[in-house]
């Protein structure tokens, strides 16, 4: 058989290498815009997945947000801020419910944002929790929730209540959780034990990894690592420990 043209071959590359690459991975975050530590637990969550040698969309859609802008709405890819070669930051309050339908659903969601990110590995999407469940319901998606928390027994509270919504609404069956607080702490590692027993002995889910990261450290721990990995469906590449993180994201 006759070799292929050079600009032959590279497109015929270009066009099943997209086809045969495995989509991004949804990594839902549970907005909590009381939480003073959240920005740092999500800005550690991205560096574990730049460990790995991924490629990360941020979208926040979170309260805090600004507002979905003209442009996102006719052109996301348009929209996605480069933070690094690694790194997309979609800042979009309200993205979620300019994509119901008719049934209040808004799985379109999901391709959409694979669509305007085609590169990206994980698609961290930080969102209140109804929003959530409207994106996840219905759309088979093996994510894990990931629910967000600090010492206090109000947040504790908190991350219960988006776990509890989102299994009654979303059928979701396996959460993740960050704290904001010191892991060596036995306060820490209380109200992880006492929310994966809540999580397990009254809504029938489980919560099998979490991690917790003292207000300033930068350095990721074991726990956090893990949890990052676990995330990933297991049908994706997950490259080894090749980088350190890449970017600090702007809270």
């Amino acid at each position: 058989m006759a070799a292929l043209p050079p600009d032959q071959a590279a497109g015929l590359r270009a066009l099943f290498g997209r086809s045969l690459r495995p989509e991004a991975a949804l990594v839902p975050v549970v907005d909590n815009t009381s939480l003073d530590g959240a920005e740092g637990l999500l800005d550690a969550l991205v560096g574990a997945y730049l460990e790995r040698g991924l490629r990360v969309l941020v979208v926040d859609a979170g309260g805090r947000a600004k507002p979905l802008s003209e442009l996102a709405l006719v052109d996301l890819a348009a929209a996605i801020e480069p933070l690094s070669a690694k790194v997309g930051w979609l800042e979009a309050r309200g993205l979620v419910a300019h994509h119901l339908d008719h049934r209040g659903s808004a799985n379109a969601l999901l391709p959409k944002l694979r669509d305007a990110a085609p590169e990206a590995d994980v698609l961290l999407l930080r969102a209140p929790v109804a929003d959530l469940a409207r994106v996840l319901a219905g759309s088979g998606s093996p994510a894990r929730p990931v629910l967000l928390t600090d010492l206090q027994q109000a947040q504790m509270t908190a991350a219960y209540a988006a776990a509890k919504w989102l299994r009654e609404r979303a059928d979701c069956r396996v959460f993740s959780l960050l704290i904001a607080g010191h892991p060596s702490l036995r306060l820490t590692q209380r109200i992880a034990r006492q929310l994966a027993d809540c999580t397990e002995r009254f809504l029938g889910a489980a919560l099998p990894v979490w991690a917790a990261l003292a207000p300033g450290e930068r350095q990721l721990p074991p726990e956090l690592r893990r949890l990052a990995r676990d995330s990933l469906p297991l049908a994706h590449p997950v490259p080894g420990l090749t980088r350190a993180p890449e970017a600090r994201l702007a809270s």
